[in-house]
C-alpha cells in the first residue's frame, strides 16, 4: 500500500501517523544503545558525594576484571570480590581495615559497605555509574 495513492482523510490520517513514527524510530533506540555501555572495569570510580567535614576523603571503588574489588569508604579500606553478569552485580567485602576512625565514620562506613553488600544491578545515567539496591549509590568514573 502506498500512501501518496491513497487521499481519503483517514488513510491521509493513517500516512501522516506512518511516516511520523519511521522519522521517530531511530530517536527512541538511542536509549537502549546508551544502556549498552559496557561496565567500567580498572577504572576508579568515586562515590557522587562530597567530603564530609574535615575531611578531603571522598569513597571509591577500583573494580578489576579478574573480580577483584579495591573498596575506599569514609575512613575505613580494604578488598574485595565481585561478581559481574551482565547488569548484574555482587560485592562481597574480605579484607576490611580500620584506620584509626572515629565513631561518626565508623558509622557511615558500615552504612555505605552494608548498602554497597546489598547492590544487585549497575546501569548508566549519563556520566554516572548506579549500583541499584534499595538504595542506588552514584559513581563517577575519574578522567585521570
Amino acid at each position: 500500500m502506498s500512501c501518496r495513492r491513497h487521499t481519503t482523510a483517514k488513510l491521509s490520517i493513517f500516512c501522516l501517523g506512518l511516516t511520523a513514527l519511521m522519522f521517530m524510530a531511530p530517536v527512541t533506540s538511542t536509549p537502549a544503545a546508551a544502556q549498552a555501555r559496557s561496565f567500567p572495569f580498572d577504572h576508579e570510580l568515586r562515590f557522587d558525594a562530597d567530603p564530609v567535614r574535615g575531611s578531603r576523603r571522598v569513597p571509591g571503588l577500583l573494580i578489576s576484571s579478574n573480580g577483584e574489588v579495591e573498596i575506599d569508604l569514609w575512613c575505613v579500606s580494604g578488598t574485595g570480590r565481585v561478581v559481574i553478569a551482565d547488569s548484574n552485580i555482587t560485592i562481597v567485602p574480605t579484607g576490611m581495615r580500620d584506620n584509626q576512625c572515629p565513631p561518626d565514620r565508623l558509622l557511615m562506613d558500615k552504612q555505605l559497605l552494608d548498602q554497597l553488600m546489598q547492590v544487585t544491578s549497575w546501569r548508566w545515567e549519563g556520566q554516572l555509574l548506579v549500583l541499584v539496591g534499595p538504595q542506588s549509590l552514584r559513581y563517577r568514573p575519574t578522567s585521570n
